[in-house]
């Protein structure tokens, strides 16, 4: 039997079976009772040790460890030992940034994985750009990494006519937008975003480390020079590692919701 140690701060505390809470909620409960008093500081236990130290099912542990991770107190991870989640990444929301001077101003270790850098053809990305369906654009696909773990899976385009010389530059360890203003001549000072949860394919899911069927952020972004469309981008974020931050004031203007969807007609 699981006992409870005297000064009833750290330890596991027995789970009461005859409780109408189902026993995987009241893990849930205790352990964020023992990461509240510091506990898991070092390393967070195991599944097989959870099992034993409140004595119940191996499906019951992941149950809470799920919500846990659903909750962005946890990383649980395929193939890796379970981890506290101790860095969320803070977005500000309602203003221009670059992910890359965002982490790097939190005193978070970024680079970043290039998986496409070349010239492409789209004719609905050249549609959101202003352009004609068959120009050329320059497309930048990378895997953002935070502390050496996945982030985001970020594909960006921009008008090969003004961003051609960013196939020359090594997007390892900078900023897209800085790299566009000290080659190009072109600095991006505005424009829209749009933030929707959203499930990931199976390539994004293996790219940023997520469990099956474990929903995501994603944005699509159009930069703006001035008046002029100059990017398109599509970034699919881990939702557990990343915190959108809005600041508002009664003089802010007022959020315009998108329509529902109506239903087709019989």
């Amino acid at each position: 039997m699981t006992t409870e140690p005297p000064d009833g701060a750290h330890g596991p505390r027995p789970l009461d079976r005859r409780s109408p809470l189902p026993l995987w909620a009241q893990l849930f409960d205790d352990l964020r009772r023992r990461m509240e008093t510091g506990e898991f500081s070092a390393d967070f236990p195991a599944e097989h040790r959870l099992t034993g130290e409140y004595e119940v099912s191996r499906h019951t542990v992941r149950e809470a460890l799920r919500k846990l991770r659903a909750d962005g107190l946890v990383i649980a991870e395929r193939g890796r030992t379970s981890r506290l989640d101790t860095r969320r990444i803070q977005q500000p929301l309602g203003s221009l940034y670059s992910l890359f001077r965002e982490l790097e101003g939190q005193g978070v270790d970024q680079r970043s994985e290039v998986l496409r850098l070349e010239l492409t053809a789209d004719g609905t990305i050249a549609g959101h750009l202003g352009l004609i369906p068959d120009a050329p654009l320059v497309v930048l696909e990378r895997l953002r990494l935070a502390d050496g773990e996945p982030l985001a899976h970020d594909t960006a385009y921009l008008p090969a006519e003004v961003a051609e010389p960013l196939l020359d530059a090594d997007f390892g360890h900078t900023s897209l937008y800085g790299e566009l203003t000290r080659r190009c001549g072109v600095k991006v000072t505005g424009g829209r975003e749009r933030i929707q949860p959203f499930l990931p394919d199976i390539r994004q899911t293996w790219l940023l480390g997520l469990a099956d069927r474990e929903a995501a952020f994603t944005i699509e972004r159009l930069g703006r020079a001035g008046e002029r469309p100059v990017e398109w981008r599509e970034t699919v974020v881990r939702g557990d590692r990343f915190t959108f931050v809005a600041e508002w004031s009664d003089a802010s203007p007022a959020v315009a919701l998108a329509p529902r969807a109506k239903c087709p007609s019989s």
